[in-house]
């Protein structure tokens, strides 16, 4: 555990996926309590990972936020609020999605169709589907949490919604600082991915979210993975500029003959990958195809893509 600012601690979490760790963060609260936001993934046994944090603090955790989705961020969820007895807080949309993705109706097999259709031959999705399956068993969602919406107040830190990495990802700003969950990162560039059941223009989602934290410019963003980011204006300039020159790049991709995503995903990402980077690169191969598409540069028929 690290002491960030004076009522601001980080806790980092070793993950067993491409990324190795996951910061989650706690701030002390008005009544002198802690918020914890975001939890890692899921365990098989809550008590192990969470006594030895609570043990660190000198008063409970008393509310818990999810900035969004994704395995780990909102796996532990359920385990923290059990071991807690805090209160758990989502975004409205994420929250929405979360339970799509991760719920009792969720179909495994959803996301696999999905990728066959768009083009990856059916071994590599049956490699990628059997992880997932595995990934599914750490993601214990909390069902029924207290709803954010845009303009929030979460104990004096302000509620923003900043879609593009996930549809509905909430970040909590006070004071000039960001708790980002995965909306900015300083080292490598948050993964814009379209998939079933989400919003239809991920990328452009996002480009609104870079220009937003432009806007607001805090003068620092404490982000799921890797270092604090100090310049966050810079930055979301930085990675609004990389994702031109991906969709520069994916635009000269395509030509007379239709292409798959997983066609171009393989111009744009030409390293040797495992099905589940695979995955990855195809849903981002996606959200920048279906961007050329807004603009008038790319057209799709069914599920190929030729240029203007």
């Amino acid at each position: 555990m690290d002491d960030l600012f004076p009522g601001l601690r980080r806790i980092t979490f070793r993950l067993p996926l491409g990324i190795d760790h996951v910061h989650c963060y706690l701030i002390r609260a008005t009544d002198g309590s802690w918020t914890l936001v975001d939890t890692g993934l899921g365990v098989d046994d809550p008590e192990a990972v969470w006594a030895p944090v609570l043990a660190e603090l000198d008063a409970p955790i008393s509310r818990i936020v999810i900035t969004h989705m994704h395995p780990d961020h909102v796996g532990g969820a359920r385990d923290a609020a059990a071991a807690t007895g805090g209160a758990v807080l989502q975004g409205r949309e994420d929250y929405a999605q979360c339970v799509r993705a991760w719920g009792p109706d969720r179909s495994p097999d959803l996301l696999a169709r999905y990728m066959v259709d768009h083009g990856m031959p059916s071994d590599q999705v049956e490699a990628y589907a059997r992880e997932g399956r595995g990934l599914a068993s750490f993601v214990h969602w909390f069902e029924g949490p207290e709803l954010l919406d845009a303009g929030d107040d979460v104990d004096g830190w302000r509620v923003e919604v900043l879609r593009g990495h996930a549809d509905g990802h909430v970040v909590l700003l006070r004071d000039g600082v960001m708790i980002a969950g995965d909306v900015i990162l300083g080292k490598i560039t948050p993964a814009i991915g379209l998939y079933p059941q989400s919003r239809p223009d991920p990328l452009g989602d996002y480009f609104e979210t870079l220009d937003r934290i432009v806007e607001l410019a805090p003068r620092v963003a404490l982000p799921g993975h890797g270092p604090p980011v100090e310049d966050t204006a810079a930055r979301a300039r930085e990675i609004a500029r990389h994702h031109r020159i991906r969709l520069d790049a994916a635009a000269r991709a395509l030509g007379d003959d239709a292409l798959t995503a997983y066609d171009v995903s393989l111009q744009l990402f030409v390293n040797v990958l495992s099905p589940t980077q695979r995955r990855f690169a195809l849903a981002e191969a996606l959200a920048h195809l279906e961007r050329l598409v807004h603009e008038g540069r790319a057209e799709r028929d069914g599920n190929a893509y030729t240029a203007v």
